[in-house]
């Protein structure tokens, strides 16, 4: 490699986005008939679903700290008793009554955990709107607003909706073009048995009590436990130039020509082992701090918060008159047309989704974000993280949304604190673990059943956010209190789990645990090693950069030095078990094994050729279907593969039009009309993986260089169908800032803003050059 002269310009610490682009706009001309085609908003606590209706309007929102249950300790006492009799049965070969013993005395109390429940509609009616013409209802990225208009009668109107972060509420402004023509009524109410709506000082108020979890008794028949969390919203009127009255349960707006209308929610939930909050307090302080604000005040201040995270990035592949048409119509016939301005928008997309679903101090984004209007929602739309909750913060760091995955990494410290009494009671070990799933009240235990639920590295998993972290940030202080205990006490658990295989003493292997959700309990699944070294190599690096725990980062690298390693089988595949077992006609949706492709980091095509190659083997194996989060992340696979077209491939076969499916585990992916992803039905990774996919064929940063500095990879993967383009504002690990431009598949332009100073390798189609940085200042790269 050669030393690298560059010219550099000094910078604010927030770099500046330099690309251009044009409105980054959902729209359709018609109302949405269904949940799946309403446009979602979220300020990261509160959600909603505009249907844009013209006569009668429903707005569905979620409040994300309503759920069923209480505070609830999940793990089994003394279930560790049992633990070496399930590994004897297991390597006896005695599978089936591994299962049943597992399921009598070893899983949660109770079998499955909570789920996170609607919290109501805001309903509005408008007399004589039926028939409107001019139809148009749109959600713009840029500004996070969902807007609906229409003339009826010569008169235009317009509705525009979003839910803001610093006002802490719903805010919806109506208007008229003709003054007097706005008239209309408001309510509310709620799928919640134990809920009633009053008006009050000329207020829609709703209150109740959480439905108890939809079934009573798990699977074998015990309880449940019963709901206690209390909720109150309240619909109150900010500005009128109308008339207003009320009856028992609505608000009527008569002879206006513009109404700005405040919906603010909450629960009594404070935190997973506490549920003393009044709601209805919470109501007023939010509402308090609405009083005497215009609705443009309100907007401004909506539009200044969002924007200072969205705009962080800018991204163009071009455009055409392809995306002149509403969004369903460039949906159904992209597979054709390829567009890809409708890929810069699915991107984008990822990214707002995960402003509005996730911002500092909530909670983290369920399986479907924050959105949901079932009572029992698919998977009860918790946080499965043996793949779904891990996909949904792919983009976080990568796409300069770092903030956003704070209530992730907050939620990892709090199953710290649960997952420690479930590594004492169901395994007699130091540490914390987590199983597939956890909850609202942390559940840590493994549940369902035991032949995919005792998966022991769901929280070493989770894990490597914290890490992630680190590296794209450098800050030595969240990796001293935060992160490095997180790390070190996943890793003490690990240290006394692993045990030596009896067909080769010399391997360490865990068990009993599963490849992710097939073929049932085993020991020695690859996947677990592969996430097992990951985090014993980031514990040891994060213990030497703070200078502590030299004794235990010894023993971890001597044990890891132990776990066994990647295999290749018969038919050339990566194995996903210790025994070559692989079917080659098996195109189940995990693909698990290949963790340590992505989102690890210990095969790639420059490093491991042979694993690499396996792993396109088991991927051809695979297929290029399956669910939607499967092709999701599919994409990233290929991606890293270094195999731009394929991974291109993947994002078509997920750039589908969806059916109306229920749970369905076959091959039928794609997105929905609002571009929701369908697993099917809904499920909110693929978003997160799609735009972390097409990342991964722009950038790369998870490998070193010999000197222990990141390579910034550029356009590792580029597609053909993506020839032409830019970029700002992306980021790599190292702490850097990266904006590129290029055209005919050659890159055009290229310039590196250092954070924190570190030194790389920036790398392009094989050459490599090295960058020593200072913080602050931004460098202009040939290569």
């Amino acid at each position: 490699m050669k030393k690298l002269l560059v010219i550099f310009s000094i910078l604010s610490l927030v770099s500046c986005s330099e690309v251009e682009t044009g409105s980054f706009q959902l729209w359709y001309n018609q109302p949405a008939m269904e949940w799946n085609g309403a446009l979602p908003v979220g300020n990261g606590r509160l959600g909603a679903m505009i249907y844009g209706k013209t006569e009668q309007e429903i707005i569905q929102f979620n409040e994300e700290t309503l759920w069923a249950g209480q505070p609830h300790d999940y793990t089994t006492p003394g279930a560790y008793q049992y633990l070496d009799t399930i590994r004897q049965m297991l390597w006896a070969g005695k599978q089936d009554e591994a299962h049943e013993f597992a399921n009598g005395h070893f899983m949660s109390q109770p079998f499955g955990q909570m789920c996170y429940m609607p919290f109501g509609n805001i309903l509005l009616n408008f007399p004589g709107h039926g028939t409107p013409v001019n139809y148009r209802r749109s959600l713009s990225l840029d500004n996070a607003i969902a807007s609906v208009l229409y003339d009826v009668d010569g008169v235009h109107f317009e509705r525009e909706v979003f839910s803001s972060a610093p006002g802490q509420a719903i805010i919806i402004h109506l208007k008229s073009s003709e003054k007097g023509k706005l008239s209309f009524s408001g309510g509310l109410n709620s799928p919640h048995i134990s809920s009633s709506v009053i008006v009050e000082n000329n207020m829609v108020i709703l209150k109740g009590k959480a439905n108890n979890y939809p079934k009573e008794l798990d699977r074998i028949g015990k309880p449940y436990p019963e709901s206690l969390l209390t909720f109150e919203s309240r619909l109150t009127v900010l500005e009128n130039d109308g008339n207003l009255s009320v009856n028992d349960s609505t608000l009527i707006i008569d002879g206006a020509s513009e109404v700005t209308l405040a919906l603010s929610a909450a629960t009594s939930f404070v935190n997973y082992a506490d549920i003393s909050a009044d709601p209805s307090v919470r109501n007023e302080k939010y509402l308090a701090e609405l009083n005497g604000k215009s609705y443009r005040q309100l907007k401004k201040s909506h539009v200044a918060d969002y924007q200072s995270l969205f705009n962080r990035l800018k991204i163009d592949f071009g455009t055409s008159e392809l995306a002149a048409r509403p969004t369903n119509e460039r949906l159904n016939s992209f597979y054709q047309d390829e567009d890809p301005a409708l890929v810069a928008l699915l991107y984008q997309y990822g990214r707002y989704l995960l402003i509005s679903s996730s911002r500092t101090g909530t909670q983290p984004a369920n399986l479907q974000g924050i959105w949901n209007d079932q009572m029992q929602p698919p998977w009860d739309s918790k946080y499965t993280i043996n793949i779904n909750t891990e996909m949904n913060y792919w983009p976080a760091e990568l796409t300069n949304l770092s903030d956003c995955a704070e209530p992730l990494m907050k939620m990892v410290q709090e199953l710290v604190v649960t997952g420690k009494p479930t590594a004492r009671e169901h395994y007699n070990l130091d540490g914390w673990v987590a199983h597939h799933n956890t909850d609202l009240w942390r559940g840590a235990a493994p549940i369902n059943n035991s032949n995919h639920g005792i998966w022991v590295t769901g929280g070493a998993w989770l894990s490597q956010h914290l890490w992630w972290h680190y590296q794209f940030t450098g800050d030595q202080q969240f990796l001293k209190e935060q992160a490095y205990p997180v790390l070190r006490e996943a890793s003490r658990f690990f240290v006394g789990y692993l045990v030596p295989d009896p067909n080769h003493p010399e391997w360490l292997i865990s068990g009993p645990s599963n490849s992710p959700e097939q073929r049932g309990l085993v020991m020695g699944p690859t996947m677990d090693h592969q996430i097992i070294r990951e985090l014993f190599e980031n514990t040891i690096e994060a213990a030497n950069v703070l200078g502590v725990d030299t004794d235990f980062a010894k023993l971890l690298a001597e044990t890891k030095a132990r776990i066994a390693p990647n295999q290749i089988g018969k038919h050339g595949q990566l194995q996903e078990w210790l025994e070559d077992v692989d079917d080659p006609a098996n195109e189940h949706r995990h693909v698990s094994h290949l963790w340590g492709l992505h989102p690890g980091k210990e095969i790639h095509p420059t490093t491991t050729p042979e694993l690499a190659e396996a792993c396109k083997v088991t991927l051809s194996h695979r297929g290029d279907g399956g669910t939607g989060w499967s092709r999701a992340w599919k994409i990233n696979f290929w991606a890293r593969l270094l195999d731009g077209d394929h991974s291109f491939l993947l994002l078509k076969n997920l750039m589908v039009p969806a059916g109306n499916n229920p749970i369905d585990y076959t091959n039928k992916g794609g997105l929905y009309p609002n571009l929701f992803d369908a697993h099917p039905p809904f499920q909110i990774d693929g978003n997160f993986g799609a735009t972390s996919g097409i990342t991964e064929m722009l950038l790369q940063s998870h490998l070193k260089d010999k000197n222990g500095n990141f390579i910034l990879d550029i356009l590792p993967a580029l597609p053909k169908a993506l020839s032409t383009g830019e970029i700002s504002g992306i980021c790599a690990r190292g702490g850097f800032e990266i904006n590129m431009k290029w055209k005919a598949g050659k890159l055009i332009n290229l310039e590196v803003f250092s954070k924190t100073g570190n030194s790389c390798t920036v790398r392009y189609h094989g050459k490599e050059i090295v960058l020593d940085t200072q913080a602050g200042k931004k460098y202009s790269v040939e290569i």
